[in-house]
């Protein structure tokens, strides 16, 4: 068994201001900087083996900044690890995503879910084979790990009022070839920011 701690990217200008990033390369800010601080600090209390991270600069940032925190080498990049491609809506606001491709319209160029466990899944499959019984911190995105998510649970989490926030760190095993969720460090998501996800 391999223990992986999935943590979502600290905050960039595009978290700030609801801007669907998807693999849009936006670096963080500072509040992101001292996120990605704040993590690395809460994740002492605990023994880690390695950390791996997407090679997108607010994913690499955050995974360095943590690295150091714990006293870990540099992080390894991992292409697989980057965030679900969200095609035409990339740049768009939350609302503006609602008003142009309004539910059950497709958007132009969206990754579908099923590919990102596509690529995902046999990722982290490699990094438990090469870490087996260690523990290990997988610096993602929030689309990568709510597709983990959905799909360790069966579709019950994250429900459409739970926000997978910068920073959180979401607790897996890896079993025999399965992802089971141990741990969901869900926040509430605020009443007028509960939309349906895209599909």
């Amino acid at each position: 068994m391999t223990r992986f701690s999935l943590v979502r990217h600290g905050q960039t200008d595009w978290n700030l201001r609801q801007r669907i990033q998807g693999s849009t390369d936006i670096p963080l800010n500072s509040t992101g900087r001292a996120e990605a601080a704040e993590t690395g600090v809460r994740l002492r209390d605990r023994d880690w083996d390695a950390i791996v991270s997407s090679p997108l600069l607010r994913a690499d940032e955050t995974a360095r900044i943590i690295a150091g925190e714990l006293g870990l080498p540099r992080p390894e990049v991992m292409p697989a690890l980057t965030e679900r491609h969200h095609g035409a809506i990339e740049g768009l606001t939350f609302a503006e995503r609602r008003a142009t491709f309004p539910d059950g319209v497709a958007v132009p160029g969206l990754e579908s879910r099923q590919d990102v466990l596509d690529r995902v899944l046999p990722a982290l499959g490699s990094v438990a084979a090469t870490h087996p019984g260690q523990s290990v911190l997988v610096v993602s995105h929030g689309g990568v790990i709510g597709t983990l998510i959905r799909h360790a649970s069966g579709g019950a989490r994250p429900r459409h009022d739970e926000l997978i926030a910068n920073g959180s760190v979401h607790d897996f095993d890896w079993v025999d070839g399965q992802l089971v969720l141990t741990h969901f460090d869900a926040v509430r998501r605020p009443h007028d920011e509960v939309f349906t996800p895209i599909a």
